[in-house]
C-alpha cells in the first residue's frame, strides 16, 4: 500500500462531462477525491452517473443544485459549508449563482472510471456548455 500526498494545482487536469473544472486530488480503490470549480454565471450540462455515486462538500462561492431521482426531484441553494449526496442514477445538474468561482470538494465512489460515466439528460437549466 503507497501513502499519496497532492498539492491543489492551479491549472484544472480536465474538464468534467457536465463542464466543471477538474483537478484532481488522491484516490484510493474504494473512491476518489477531486477539487470542481465552476466560473460565475455558468451552468453545468445535466447528467447522470453509470456506476458512481457522489458526496459534494462546498467551499466557496453560491450555487443551485437540482437533483432528481425517481419521484424525487428538488432544487437546493448551496454556498461554503454545504454538503449534499448524489446517489447513484440521480440526474443533477448545478449553476453558479454568485459573482465568485464556485468551488467544492467532490468523492466519488467507487473511483472516477472515465468520461463515458456520464450520460446527458435533459437540462433543468440552459446550459453554458455544449
Amino acid at each position: 500500500m503507497n501513502f499519496e500526498s497532492k498539492k491543489l494545482q492551479v491549472k484544472f487536469n480536465d474538464q468534467a462531462p457536465d463542464g466543471s473544472e477538474i483537478r484532481l486530488l488522491p484516490s484510493k480503490k474504494g473512491g476518489g477525491l477531486c477539487h470542481v470549480t465552476l466560473p460565475p454565471g455558468k451552468t453545468s450540462q445535466a447528467v447522470r452517473h453509470q456506476t458512481v455515486e457522489e458526496i459534494w462538500y462546498f467551499i466557496r462561492g453560491q450555487s443551485q443544485v437540482w437533483r432528481k431521482l425517481d419521484d424525487q426531484e428538488e432544487v437546493v441553494d448551496v454556498s461554503a459549508g454545504i454538503s449534499l449526496t448524489v446517489p447513484l442514477g440521480t440526474q443533477f445538474q448545478f449553476r453558479n449563482t454568485g459573482t465568485e468561482p464556485l468551488c467544492f470538494l467532490c468523492v466519488t465512489m467507487p473511483p472516477w472510471p472515465g468520461k463515458d460515466e456520464a450520460i446527458k439528460v435533459n437540462n433543468y437549466w440552459e446550459t453554458s456548455f455544449r
